[in-house]
């Protein structure tokens, strides 16, 4: 019969568990951090360096401050009663998340601060005590572990440090790949409280007045943010559809004739505006123009289109009905995209000719045969107002080439800034590389509107004929064609680099646009 294990394993064992369950919350917290500011300001290289810069900070500081707790606690007993006001705190300080960011989101972000500014203050004010408590708990917990076994505290110390790695492992693998996608981003901070809560608890057993006290405390406060947060709905996400890529969101869209509409929020930012009983009628000026020139080039007839990007489907969704024998391949890396498509924005499956890919759009397109097949090839995928580097570069512009019939043309959208476009100015320089005619169009009504446009890139074997084009049918709008001449003056002058798969920094080029304060709808 095995005798039961000594008193010091089974400390070992519960220090070890406890160190592992606070690692992997606090990486949980990190990864769901990105997911809950998204709807406020958006998924970008700033966001992601806010964040976990903030996170680093708040760890960084606990630890220092846990090592002069693990110090100035005079017994065991009092570093685990520590140990659990920390923890209480941890939890508090989680779950107070869900409140602040609907309370102080707004008024920060329209505050006049300087857009970097003020999402590092969002992130530090949300993030920051979170990761300072979870912090504290390492160094008191490790101490605790080798006072229990003095004649092997190396070996104790090195335990310690690599459960708590493999906690944060785990807690970044379940956050990127469990929680968010089955239970939301609200519903995981949750989680992480009642880990904390619970901890806390349990350090404090031992002693019956701590142990009440601790309770009463992280339930008081619990019950506090939980009044504070229903005015503004803190415990509900604020997303239709929380997916792997995107906080999606379908809201109501009336236009001046009151028709029945509706906009995909992907995000803080709508891709699509959908008409319930007119998929021909398109509200985004550049869908419309790029409806427009591909009838002019290609009649009515017969069309075979591959879409980097469906967002609301809104273009596969007019040309289904517009021409007779469409084919149109489009690729959507998120299946909940379309999956709320066909249920809130009035895709049909059978939609005439449509066929979805549920793979990255590059990854899709290098997948079939390398020979002329389409005739259109429309880039729409956007993260933020951004797009992802590996869809605009020189090797990427030389797959699209070669799967272009004679005539064909790729176009892609790009919100740039006026005056300075540096991003636009680089795609242009870019995609000279492959294609003969390279032309920027853009709505002659936004062009006497605002700091940020939206050009149209229309990339050919061969130009369109004419330099202005007006709507034939639904919304009156007219689009010109920048000269070349000009445009290809202003590229020279700006310096920018050809991007490829080695260097292609979208981020850097667009970074006037990204923090820029105007935000709207494509």
């Amino acid at each position: 019969m095995d005798s039961p294990a000594p008193p010091s394993r089974m400390l070992q064992a519960g220090y070890g568990a406890a160190l592992f369950l606070v690692s992997a919350a606090a990486l949980v917290v990190e990864i769901v951090a990105g997911r809950l500011i998204a709807p406020y300001v958006g998924m970008s290289l700033y966001t992601w360096t806010a964040i976990i810069s903030v996170v680093l900070a708040g760890l960084t500081i606990g630890h220092w401050i846990g090592g002069r707790q693990a110090e100035a606690a005079a017994d065991p007993a009092s570093a685990r009663f520590r140990l659990a006001l920390v923890l209480a705190l941890a939890a508090l300080s989680t779950l107070a998340v869900l409140p602040l960011i609907r309370l102080a989101a707004k008024p920060l972000l329209e505050g006049g601060l300087h857009p970097v500014a003020a999402i590092v203050t969002l992130a530090t004010l949300l993030f920051l005590p979170p990761s300072l408590f979870a912090g504290v708990v390492s160094p008191v917990l490790t101490k605790l572990a080798v006072d229990s076994d003095r004649p092997h505290a190396g070996r104790v110390i090195g335990r310690m440090y690599a459960l708590g790695a493999a906690g944060s492992i785990l807690g970044t693998l379940s956050a990127g790949y469990l929680f968010i996608s089955w239970i939301g981003s609200t519903g995981t901070i949750l989680i992480v409280t009642a880990i904390y809560g619970l901890l806390a608890v349990l350090f404090a057993v031992g002693c019956r007045r701590r142990l009440i006290a601790v309770a009463v405390a992280v339930n008081a406060g619990a019950g506090l943010l939980v009044l504070a947060g229903r005015p503004v709905e803190a415990f509900r996400t604020p997303c239709t559809v929380e997916s792997d890529y995107y906080c999606l969101r379908v809201a109501d869209f009336r236009p001046q004739s009151g028709r029945e509409s509706a906009v995909l929020v992907l995000d803080h930012l709508g891709h699509g505006m959908n008409d319930a009983a007119e998929p021909r009628l398109l509200y985004s000026s550049y869908l419309q123009f790029a409806d427009e020139l591909a009838r002019r080039r290609f009649g009515r007839d017969a069309l075979s289109a591959y879409f980097i990007g469906g967002g609301a489907f809104t273009l596969p969704r007019a040309w289904s009905e517009r021409f007779g024998r469409p084919h149109l391949h489009v690729a959507e890396i998120d299946p909940a995209v379309t999956r709320i498509a066909r249920d809130r924005l009035w895709l049909k499956p059978e939609a005439n000719g449509l066929v979805v890919d549920h793979r990255d759009a590059r990854v899709a397109l290098q997948s079939l045969p390398r020979q002329p097949q389409f005739d259109v090839v429309f880039g729409d995928a956007f993260h933020d107002i951004g797009i992802p580097p590996h869809l605009v570069t020189a090797e990427f512009h030389a797959e699209i080439a070669a799967r272009l019939k004679p005539g064909g043309f790729y176009a892609i959208n790009v919100i740039e800034a006026r005056h300075d476009p540096k991003f636009l100015f680089a795609l242009l320089k870019t995609l000279w590389r492959d294609f003969a005619a390279v032309e920027v169009w853009v709505d002659g009504d936004e062009m006497s509107q605002g700091e940020r446009v939206t050009y149209l890139v229309v990339a050919s074997d061969r130009p369109t004929e004419v330099a202005l084009v007006r709507a034939s049918d639904f919304l009156d709008r007219h689009w010109l064609r920048l000269r070349d001449d000009q445009v290809r003056a202003r590229v020279g002058e700006a310096g920018v680099p050809v991007l490829t798969d080695d260097f292609s920094p979208v981020d850097r080029l667009m970074a006037h646009v990204l923090l820029a304060p105007e935000v709207g709808e494509r």
